[in-house]
């Protein structure tokens, strides 16, 4: 199946690309995404190279061909892949990225030692995913760093040598993914006029970088909250054009990724493995694959 955008003259059909993000992260998460691909609707997972069970998920990503994998950039709130005394700046001693958002994306910003040493380990993250001999279908970062100016900067600039041609623009229609009778109607739409501008920005730089995106994201609000119910609501709903919407898969058995609990993650898999989502996306002719397979950025 492949995914074009039509001509203006023509009525724009309704693509969806299904992602799970922190692949490698734990068994229990590598365990989710590979039973959500083969027994449910789910295209593609982002992998994070420097996670503890990383190499589980690229042989899980093997034996799965028809997944799409992409590179789920750590920047922070996780591991590195250099080691402490290249990235001192960086990490704790036991390798540890900062959890602290703002000093780290401040630090980032304004102190050139460390942006040397961020571009350092996120070109290792870049080496390290094309070792593993699968095709990128796509970069993202862990949290939605690459929001971060100087991150996203990075990422399209060393990405590029690594052959990158679609990264995730996180832009959500504040209303669409809640159901009937929800509150925070008010919070998300000051939430969307507050981001607009940025992620304006961010998606200016991407399309001038010649980067493929989605029209629109689904899953910023509703992180660890997308049931079946949810998904069936926000497949009925979904506009024309395309929509990349993002799980966290995992089974019950074994830890549960942090920082969802492992019954959010359960529920996210059901989500995929709905009977009824198939049938919607048959019913309302809602195509769904990777990013590889979106029109080029116009």
């Amino acid at each position: 199946m492949t995914i074009r955008h039509p001509s203006p003259e023509t009525p724009r059909l309704k693509q969806v690309i299904f992602k799970a993000d922190d692949f490698g992260l734990s068994p229990a998460v590598n365990a989710g995404i590979e039973l959500a691909h083969r027994e449910g609707v789910l295209d593609a997972a982002s992998l994070m190279v420097g996670a503890a069970a990383a190499a589980e998920a690229v042989a899980c990503a093997r034996r799965n061909p028809t997944l799409k994998v992409g590179l789920h950039l750590v920047v922070v709130a996780n591991r590195a892949v250099l080691p402490p005394a290249v990235i001192p700046d960086l990490v704790d001693e036991s390798g540890e990225l900062s959890r602290d958002f703002a000093r780290a994306g401040f630090r980032y910003f304004f102190l050139p030692r460390v942006r040397r040493q961020l571009a350092a380990e996120i070109r290792a993250q870049f080496e390290a995913f094309k070792a593993t001999g699968l095709p990128l279908d796509h970069v993202d970062a862990h949290h939605h760093l690459h929001l971060h100016p100087t991150v996203l900067g990075l990422m399209i600039r060393i990405g590029r040598e690594f052959g990158v041609r679609a990264v995730r623009l996180p832009a959500e229609p504040p209303l669409l993914s809640m159901l009937p009778g929800e509150t925070g109607r008010f919070t998300r739409r000051l939430v969307a006029a507050l981001l607009g501008p940025w992620i304006g920005l961010v998606k200016w730089r991407l399309r001038r970088a010649g980067m493929r995106t989605t029209d629109r994201v689904i899953g910023l609000h509703d992180t660890g909250r997308m049931s079946a119910l949810r998904l069936r609501h926000i497949l009925r709903e979904l506009p024309e054009g395309s929509a990349e919407i993002f799980f966290h898969p995992a089974v019950s058995e074994g830890a549960g990724p942090w920082p969802l609990a492992i019954e959010a993650c359960r529920a996210e898999l059901d989500a995929l493995l709905d009977p009824e989502v198939r049938e919607i996306l048959e019913t309302r002719q809602i195509r769904h694959g990777g990013f590889a397979e979106l029109a080029p950025a116009g």
